[in-house]
């Protein structure tokens, strides 16, 4: 599988409600040391922010996702997400790192765009 398929299925499973409704699961695709700037102005880190029954389901589709190679095994990846219950947009950046085989986010940044 290419590399660009392989981080848009693991970011598209952090926006899954099976994943996104389980800390355990979003413990498998997030870093140790992984925060996030939220798109509600929030830093958000992984220990101290991540409910026994996740973060919250949301329904939300992708669109526009591309990889920006950074080392060996950093990934910038950005796109765009529609939440369809709010009809909001916000432009997403994560950055993955693989150790020992496996990518994990260490960073992702939310930022709502402008309505239209």
């Amino acid at each position: 599988m290419d590399l660009k398929k392989q981080i848009k299925q693991l970011e598209e499973k952090l926006l899954s409600p099976e994943v996104r409704s389980s800390k355990v699961e979003l413990q498998k695709l997030l870093a140790d040391d992984f925060f996030e700037f939220g798109s509600s102005g929030r830093v958000l880190y992984k220990d101290e922010e991540i409910a026994a029954d996740g973060i919250g389901i949301v329904k939300m589709k992708m669109s526009d996702f591309e990889i920006r190679l950074l080392s060996d095994d950093v990934v910038l990846a950005t796109y765009l997400v529609l939440n369809e219950s709010t009809n909001q947009h916000s432009l997403r950046s994560s950055i993955w790192k693989q150790n020992e085989g496996k990518w994990k986010m260490v960073f992702h940044q939310g930022t709502k765009t402008p309505s239209s």
